[in-house]
């Protein structure tokens, strides 16, 4: 009996335990694996899905900036959102000469806490359905939710919808939109 119990209890320990570490498990990005002992840098670069937001970054010379301490909520664009920007958007912003405005367009996408979908969605219902997200760059986003996905509206009125959510990081959290937000320029 005591064999039996102690079978039982082994085994609802690994299930357990087991099951823990897959609701633990960050979702893949861009077909890579995403670490949360990582930063946010050290994930990103592994995305093939962000290889444009990468190459911003570091021509905004921020990457020592995103690996550093935090926390940070990186709202984090894919490659197919930057080509939904009007032709040479990016081009032009990549030049060295506009590295301020780049530097302005990615900071619109990073909040300086740790975020994470829930705490957001709570945030939006508490504030009547809808909550003003300010970011390090001074972009005042709008937070919404519908059918269970959160969604970003910029300054300019586009609206972008969280793809991938709760993408921990050692240095906070990234959540993969479907668009670029953009500031009043």
């Amino acid at each position: 009996m005591f064999k039996t119990t102690l079978r039982t209890t082994a085994l609802i320990a690994i299930l357990s335990a087991s099951a823990l570490a897959t609701q633990a498990a960050n979702p893949q990005v861009g077909g890579a694996a995403m670490y949360a002992d990582k930063n946010i840098v050290e994930n990103a670069v592994n995305s093939k899905d962000h290889t444009t937001l990468v190459a911003a970054v570091k021509a905004a010379g921020l990457v020592e900036t995103l690996s550093g301490k935090g926390p940070f909520t990186v709202f984090a664009p894919t490659n197919a959102a930057f080509a939904k920007l009007p032709q040479g958007t990016v081009d032009t912003l990549l030049k060295p000469e506009n590295k301020a405005q780049l530097t302005k367009v990615l900071t619109c996408h990073v909040v300086a806490a740790d975020a994470m979908s829930t705490m957001i969605a709570k945030m939006i219902k508490d504030d009547g359905g809808e909550h003003d997200v300010t970011t390090v760059g001074g972009c005042v986003l709008k937070a919404k939710e519908a059918g269970g996905t959160i969604t970003l509206t910029d300054e300019m009125g586009d609206v972008a919808s969280v793809t991938i959510a709760d993408v921990k990081q050692s240095n906070g959290v990234i959540h993969v939109i479907d668009a670029v937000m953009l500031p009043k320029m």
